[in-house]
């Protein structure tokens, strides 16, 4: 009997690429392999990439580096070891990887991964293996389904793809580039991922996009659906306890978004809505299509269904030609909004993007006092935000065990870690819990009510009586 070959990924960047990752593992599954945790164990290593930022690539290729090592003394032991790069910067960079580092035996573009078996084959074989077009079939058709097992064995939360691409071509941006034009997945065939997530026991589905609210998959009665239409969809299946979506445009937050967060209690009132700067200007260069003007306004929308809401966005800091009055407008947008959490970046250019050739570039000094001053004022709201749960009583959903014996950790509908003292068999409930304190970004608390013995039962995805409950 042939042993299983042994199959390391290390993933890089985005929520999409946490989900790739696992249907890479579950294709290769079919052909054999099972994961281990140690890159030195493996019989094939996939590193999948992000191309976002600059250090994030590079990051690639200080890791083929090590990794050329660990194949060079496995084959002096007789063991062949296979590399990968998938991802965007597999998409973005295709043979050049190869040509910088050879001991890479497949470059596989993410809409591709469906063909990493014939690609492992003709690599095994010496061929070519290099595959970053935009085929004309659905990935998501063709790529294995996770089995049973896998789908516990990664707990009671899981990622959904619903969308992929972007259409919005951001000038910083190379997502339009390396992953496509958007392209939406048929609702039927989301759902079908929900059910079999939620005959397993996953509670949270978290539906992601590279611009997700931009959905527009085909419906059951043959026409487009949006994303708020969906979200009904997907609260009505069995199981299902809570619903999240990531990561949105401000441009196409529809009124059927609003209504979903207004009237579906499983959708969590936690929105990721990356802004990028508070600076018409800046947001112009950007090629952003909104004002800071037109941002407020989307969270005011939401703030009039969901007064409990809360949000968190994207920063660049630092973009060619940001002054320090511009500056000083995304500082009061941020103020303006009260955000409970946030992703800041200084600004690294990206080749092949309208922004890379301008020429009116920040100094590195001043982009690191404007991140530290901009994260400053972030990490002082998420504290006020964090802080303000103190002596509330709040639903967690229990995901697993936590450091401490005894202790479980779960997560409040803003994601904030919350600690308590309890069996292992809440795991996957939705139960209410006092918060007594705060440990850095984690919050301490005690269950209010004895939960039912040996139940996994979700909290109803009814819609709201009432607002704020």
């Amino acid at each position: 009997m042939t042993p299983p070959r042994k199959l390391h990924i290390k993933s890089y960047g985005c929520q999409m690429n946490v989900y790739d990752a696992q249907r890479m593992v579950d294709t290769l599954g079919a052909e054999g392999f099972v994961e281990t945790t140690e890159a030195g164990d493996a019989d094939l290593v996939i590193l999948n990439t992000c191309h976002i930022r600059e250090k994030a690539s590079e990051k690639v290729y200080s890791e083929l580096g090590r990794l050329r090592v660990a194949k060079e003394d496995a084959a002096r032991a007789g063991r062949a070891i296979q590399i990968a790069v998938a991802g965007c910067v597999a998409q973005a960079e295709g043979a050049e990887i190869i040509a910088r580092a050879p001991t890479v035996d497949v470059v596989v573009g993410p809409q591709s991964y469906h063909h990493l078996p014939e690609l492992l084959a003709r690599a095994g074989r010496g061929e070519p293996a290099i595959e970053t077009e935009f085929p004309a079939e659905d990935k998501f058709s063709l790529l294995a389904k996770p089995s049973r097992d896998a789908i516990r064995a990664r707990g009671v939360s899981a990622f959904v793809t619903v969308q992929e691409g972007c259409d919005k071509f951001c000038t910083f941006c190379v997502v339009p580039y390396t992953r496509g034009s958007e392209m939406s997945r048929p609702v039927e065939r989301i759902v079908d991922d929900v059910r079999q997530l939620t005959d397993n026991g996953v509670r949270e589905i978290t539906l992601i996009g590279q611009n997700v609210n931009a959905y527009h998959g085909d419906g059951p009665d043959g026409r487009p659906w949006t994303l708020g239409r969906l979200l009904y969809r997907i609260a009505e299946i069995p199981g299902v306890a809570r619903i999240r979506y990531s990561t949105s445009h401000p441009n196409d937050v529809d009124d059927s978004l609003i209504a979903a967060h207004r009237d579906l209690r499983a959708v969590m009132p936690f929105v990721h809505l990356p802004v990028q700067s508070g600076s018409d200007r800046i947001l112009g260069l950007m090629n952003r299509k909104h004002g800071a003007s037109d941002y407020l306004k989307v969270v005011d929308r939401f703030r009039a269904v969901r007064p409990d809401i809360a949000f968190s966005s994207d920063f660049i800091v630092g973009f060619p030609g940001e002054t320090e009055e511009d500056f000083r407008a995304t500082l009061a947008l941020i103020d303006q909004i009260g955000y409970a959490a946030a992703y800041s970046f200084k600004y690294s250019p990206r080749p092949g993007t309208p922004a890379a050739d301008l020429q009116e570039m920040v100094s590195a000094p001043e982009m690191d006092e404007r991140l530290e001053r901009l994260q400053a004022l972030i990490d002082s709201q998420q504290s006020a935000f964090n802080k303000a749960a103190i002596g509330t009583v709040v639903d967690v959903l229990f995901e697993r065990a936590a450091r401490k014996p005894g202790q479980l950790v779960g997560r409040t509908a803003y994601l904030q870690p919350a600690h308590v003292m309890a069996s292992h068999d809440i795991v996957g409930q939705v139960l209410p819990v006092r918060i007594d304190s705060l440990e850095r970004y984690s919050l301490l608390g005690e269950l209010v009510t004895a939960p039912a013995a040996n139940s996994r039962a979700p909290i109803s995805p009814a819609p709201f009586l009432s607002i704020g409950g």
